[in-house]
């Protein structure tokens, strides 16, 4: 009698899903926290919030992907730091309400699992977690045939993070309060479709030298998204944060009127930092208007936080001196929206 069919013959193996799960086990575990009670393995993952040091719990969650710049990493084989933009894009979501993460669980999905490739995107999810405090609990990996194409995959972050009651934000912004600005490490996750339009008009080819730094363009597109998690936690903690906007999708144009108030808008001074080479060179490429660059990309902006005017100067110190580039954008003042002063480029 002949053997039947079996499912790795229909095109998932499910050894190497298994031995993937023993591959990342070193890297889940580094991120372990106070609070994390399972490994990697079960149906579940047990997280104990007493443990983590909360009395009155509110629970803050988060989701999101890393969008199209998975085309550039998957294009040029470079996965090794695309987990981080994953960890990155809920993470610093959920410090926004005044939360710090706890725990991130990773959902990855392929037409053919690649044990290497696998494990090089999970250890960049690990490396995120644990620069944000965060445990990797779990995750699912789920091998498709006939739903991508081949080399392709995809990938969605969950992250819950938990605050005291009463400390969510945003809370108190008044008139007069002062905009402060961390430095982006580049285009972050937010944009590719456009950035991606721009390389293809340019000519270039993912492994050409970069033409506003060092290395690849390829390269160069793929620096991760900072993480700002430890940072932001610790000027909340020190007191005088109103609110965080995460400038994503929308940049700066229409993430910081989300935490003000009606009748508030952010007035920003655009002189006030210099523009990145990375969006000198889109906008001067493409000729994109100034308005759709405030719209489409952070423009060197990766978070704004909103402090009272009297705080502003020692959280600027407290923040720089946590390695953060800082940039006094402007104030909260009566209107509504976004209020820009000067010229972007």
């Amino acid at each position: 009698m002949t053997n039947g069919l079996t499912y790795a013959q229909a095109g998932v193996d499910i050894d190497a899903g298994n031995a993937l799960v023993e591959r990342i086990k070193p890297a889940a575990k580094r991120t372990a926290r106070s609070g994390s009670m399972s490994g990697l393995g079960g149906f579940g993952a047990l997280f104990d919030l007493r443990a983590a040091g909360y009395s009155d719990p509110i629970l803050v969650a988060a989701t999101d992907g890393v969008g199209t710049k998975l085309r550039i990493a998957i294009d040029t084989g470079n996965v090794d730091t695309i987990g981080i933009d994953l960890v990155a894009m809920c993470v610093n979501d959920l410090v926004c309400q005044g939360a710090e993460p706890l725990l991130f669980l990773d959902y990855f999905a392929t037409g053919k699992l690649d044990v290497d490739q696998a494990t090089r995107i999970i250890n960049g999810i690990a490396a995120g977690c644990e620069a944000s405090g965060c445990a990797l609990i779990g995750g699912e990996t789920a091998e498709m045939p006939g739903m991508y194409h081949k080399g392709d995959f995809d990938l969605a972050g969950f992250a819950v993070g938990a605050m005291e009651r009463g400390a969510d934000l945003p809370a108190g912004v008044v008139e007069g309060d002062v905009l402060l600005g961390l430095a982006s490490d580049g285009v972050h996750s937010n944009g590719y479709s456009f950035v991606r339009k721009v390389v293809e008009l340019s000519g270039l080819s993912w492994d050409a030298a970069s033409p506003f730094g060092d290395g690849t363009l390829g390269e160069a597109l793929l620096a991760p998204t900072r993480l700002y998690v430890k940072q932001a936690l610790a000027a909340i903690r020190a007191g005088g944060v109103h609110a965080l906007a995460h400038i994503t999708g929308g940049g700066l144009t229409e993430n910081p009127p989300r935490v003000l108030p009606d009748g508030l808008a952010c007035e920003i001074d655009l002189t006030a930092w210099t523009l990145p080479p990375v969006f000198r060179w889109l906008a001067t490429t493409a000729n994109i208007a100034e308005s759709e660059m405030l719209k489409s990309f952070n423009c060197g902006i990766g978070m704004m936080l909103v402090v009272s005017a009297d705080r502003a100067e020692d959280l600027t110190a407290l923040l720089r001196d946590a390695g953060e580039t800082v940039v006094t954008l402007g104030r909260v003042v009566e209107g509504e929206g976004v209020i820009y002063k000067g010229q972007l480029v």
